[in-house]
């Protein structure tokens, strides 16, 4: 196959000091569509296909977002220390330009890496990779909480401020300012918690299902803190998909059961109440959060889904449940 020049001298400038190109080598560089907080290209060489991956210092949605583009440097980090526990469960590293702001992954071809999204959107529930990716996640979190060097190396609360707190927990609290003691005492109690390496957006969009099971992307998040935030941000995607007219929200209850319930049976740095106590009380401020926050799911388009999720979320929020299985039953039993 005869490829067309690259495009963009700063990138191939990159790659070459990297090595994972010649200097006189003729690539492809093809950019790639769906995220929202990096450019993500598709290089391809004579002999190899792999892709960059570099954040933008403002986000691609209607508010105005911005974040530290070191959280590129954290993500590709995240990655590494990951693939010791977990081989199959991230994406290779195949070189890093902190410089300019980027690395070089390996590439997963979609024919054999599935988005859990795309499956979950069209009714697609499989509880049993739902159960797998619960109890890697938690797999992730043990095996972190137990490297002490990483509460050092991943000490980013400023990024987890900019990306996660802010947008998702303060943004929100502004948008009901009957909530906002209590987002604020979230945003506090969640940033002073410190047990485990958190990924920060474990979402059925950043989750593949390969051949070796779950295969976690996007980790731009990455931050020694609060588990329980993992936790709480992939459940809430259960409840979302359910919230959608017509949706069957039991199916989607299933999946929400099955990954909590794997996911604290391998709590062992901490108590699993504890842990499943502040997932819960964060849940139903993230539901409400992806809809009144500064990233709302792209999914639920009606005023009556948006307003069906504020129904149940703002009770839940102003008088917080102990168990992550209160807040399955006071969204199956919400009109």
């Amino acid at each position: 196959m005869r490829l067309a020049p690259h495009a963009s001298g700063d990138l191939s400038e990159s790659l070459s000091r990297l090595g994972l190109i010649g200097a006189a080598e003729r690539v492809r560089i093809t950019p790639l569509t769906g995220g929202v907080s990096s450019d993500i290209s598709l290089v391809e060489t004579e002999g190899a296909r792999f892709c960059v991956k570099r954040a933008l210092p403002r986000l691609k949605v209607a508010a105005l977002w911005e974040a530290p583009v070191e959280r590129n440097a954290a993500e590709a980090a995240w990655m590494r220390a990951v693939r010791r526990w977990l081989p199959h469960a991230v994406p290779e590293v195949l070189g890093e330009d902190r410089a300019a702001g980027l690395f070089a992954m390996e590439y997963l071809p979609p024919a054999d890496f599935t988005l859990w999204k795309t499956e979950l959107l069209t009714g697609q529930v499989d509880a049993d990779f739902a159960a797998l990716a619960g109890r890697n996640l938690g797999l992730i979190h043990a095996r972190s909480a137990a490297d002490p060097s990483l509460r050092v190396a991943f000490a980013n609360d400023q990024t987890f401020e900019a990306i996660r707190i802010e947008p998702y927990l303060r943004a929100t609290a502004r948008a009901h300012p009957s909530l906002a003691g209590r987002f604020e005492a979230l945003a506090g109690e969640t940033l002073a918690t410190k047990h485990a390496l958190v990924h920060g957006d474990v979402s059925p969009k950043n989750i593949l299902k390969g051949p070796h099971g779950p295969v976690f992307l996007d980790a731009e998040c990455a931050w020694f803190g609060d588990p329980a935030f993992d936790l709480a941000f992939c459940l809430n995607h259960f409840l979302l998909k359910g919230a959608r007219a017509g949706a069957d929200k039991r199916r989607y209850l299933v999946a929400f059961s099955t990954l909590a319930r794997a996911y604290l049976e391998g709590v062992e740095w901490e108590s699993a109440s504890e842990l499943e106590s502040r997932a819960a009380a964060l849940l139903p401020a993230l539901f409400l959060a992806r809809v009144d926050g500064k990233s709302p799911v792209e999914y639920l388009t009606r005023d009556s889904e948006r307003e069906a999720v504020r129904r149940c979320a703002a009770p839940l929020v102003a008088r917080p449940p102990g168990k992550l299985g209160d807040v399955a039953e006071a969204w199956s039993a919400a009109a």
